[in-house]
């Protein structure tokens, strides 16, 4: 036994200092432990986010690409032709509908019309040199009197109009005594199927 004291003197302080050392490490492991599980975890959750920001980013590429062919097509509104409920009319009679909804337009945007003139079924206009027994023609020829708003929101309501027209020309001149009033002169067709 004594032969151990001897060693356990000799190696006494080194000793010591291998059971202080365990028990600073233990200490230490306890302490770090729920850090470096944090550590992990956060690891674990930044790379869920990575691939599920990736994902998202090719989800969005994925859109653009759409978004950018949708763009280059031609955006192509078709309306429809206005078809009379009665058929075997003539173009005057046809015609008087599509009319009606011109001068509603105008008189809800409360534009004055000095006059309107009538062209049925003009022989320029293509739709009756190539298919005149399919539809009825009409110009009329408007002279307008309408200041910048009003006359803005009597082209997006036509420019919404259910049927099919063709806006041919507008000639816009501001009136010399007001400048805020507009003299306008404007060719517009309206067509139905017969």
């Amino acid at each position: 036994m004594e032969e151990y004291k001897i060693y356990f003197e000799k190696f006494k302080n080194a000793i010591l200092l291998l059971i202080f050392g365990i028990f600073l490490f233990v200490y230490l492991l306890t302490k770090l432990t729920p850090t470096i599980q944090s550590i992990f975890n956060d690891n674990k959750k930044y790379k869920t986010q990575v691939e599920t920001y990736e994902e998202k980013e090719r989800t969005l590429q994925t859109v653009k690409i759409q978004a950018e062919k949708k763009s280059k097509q031609v955006d192509v509104i078709t309306k429809k032709f206005y078809k009379p409920i009665v058929e075997g009319f003539d173009t005057e009679a046809v015609i008087t509908d599509q009319l009606q909804d011109v001068i509603s337009i105008l008189r809800a945007n409360m534009i004055k019309a000095r006059s309107i003139d009538y062209d049925y079924d003009p022989e320029d206009d293509s739709f009756v040199a190539n298919a005149g027994d399919k539809y009825h023609v009409c110009r009329l020829t408007l002279e307008l009197i309408s200041d910048y708003k009003a006359f803005e929101r009597f082209l997006q309501d036509l420019y919404k109009h259910e049927h099919y027209l063709d806006m041919e020309a507008i000639e816009i001149t501001p009136y010399q005594k007001n400048k805020k009033i507009l003299l306008v002169n404007m060719q517009l067709k309206l067509y139905a199927q017969k």
